[in-house]
């Protein structure tokens, strides 16, 4: 075989993390009453997948520290409420982080996985590769989001951004991974969804590049990588 492992990507690679979190928003959004700020669940969704967005983003780059992240990216969908006196709503801090704790207990509990994501590392173990998690998810929660979807079994290691003390596509992050899965990068290719974490990191790292680019129709990748993929399935031709 060309390689012999496989660091991949865990969230919206493996683990239907969008759509997990939210059935867990939904069901934070009831818990805590959020319907008396807005007019209407969507109004709150579309300002939280916004700003997780963007603080993702400049976590990955380190331009903010994780705990900046978790209270505002609720903070700032919360703020867009309105109050019943008609003011803006000003959550403290203190409520940002009780429905970031119910929002993570709720999130880590649920199993769903991208689609052919259980038959691919199937496929993969049974091939003889060996098979490690490399993500930017926080400590606490990635492994009760792989134990409750069923794929911890699969994997030779974990390797996760705040053991590495950087996160991808930092170089500091695929040497730490190096060290820990004693992995060889001229015999290793990474998985991922996201092009500039996961992709630019492994390549700027030597490794070679699976992208797994399920809307290729809303996003072209501006440099060439070694493989391309709509779906995992179709990983199964390539490895």
């Amino acid at each position: 075989m060309r390689y012999t492992d496989i660091f991949i990507d865990f969230d919206d690679t493996l683990y239907d993390t969008h759509g997990n979190s939210a059935i867990a928003l939904s069901e934070v959004f009831q818990k805590f009453s959020l319907g008396n700020y807005f007019k209407n669940a969507d109004e709150f969704y579309k300002s939280y997948w916004l700003a997780n967005m963007i603080l993702w983003d400049e976590y990955a780059h380190g331009k903010i520290e994780k705990d900046y992240l978790i209270v505002e990216r609720f903070r700032r969908p919360l703020s867009e409420g309105i109050c019943p006196d008609g003011s803006l709503f000003n959550p403290s801090e203190e409520f940002c982080m009780q429905i970031h704790n119910e929002f993570l207990v709720r999130n880590s509990e649920k199993s769903g996985t991208v689609e052919y994501a259980k038959e691919l590392v199937e496929y993969l173990k049974n091939k003889g590769y060996r098979l490690h998690i490399c993500s930017n998810g926080f400590h606490e929660v990635q492994y009760k989001k792989l134990r409750a979807c069923g794929l911890l079994p699969f994997f030779d290691s974990i390797i996760l951004s705040e053991d590495a003390g950087a996160n991808k596509p930092n170089a500091q992050f695929f040497e730490y991974a190096f060290a820990k899965s004693e992995a060889q990068k001229e015999s290793t290719v990474m998985i991922g969804d996201n092009y500039f974490t996961d992709i630019l990191g492994a390549r700027n790292a030597g490794l070679d590049t699976i992208f797994f680019n399920a809307h290729p129709e809303d996003f072209a990748a501006p440099e060439p990588v070694t493989y391309e993929v709509k779906c995992l399935k179709d990983i199964l031709n390539i490895l």
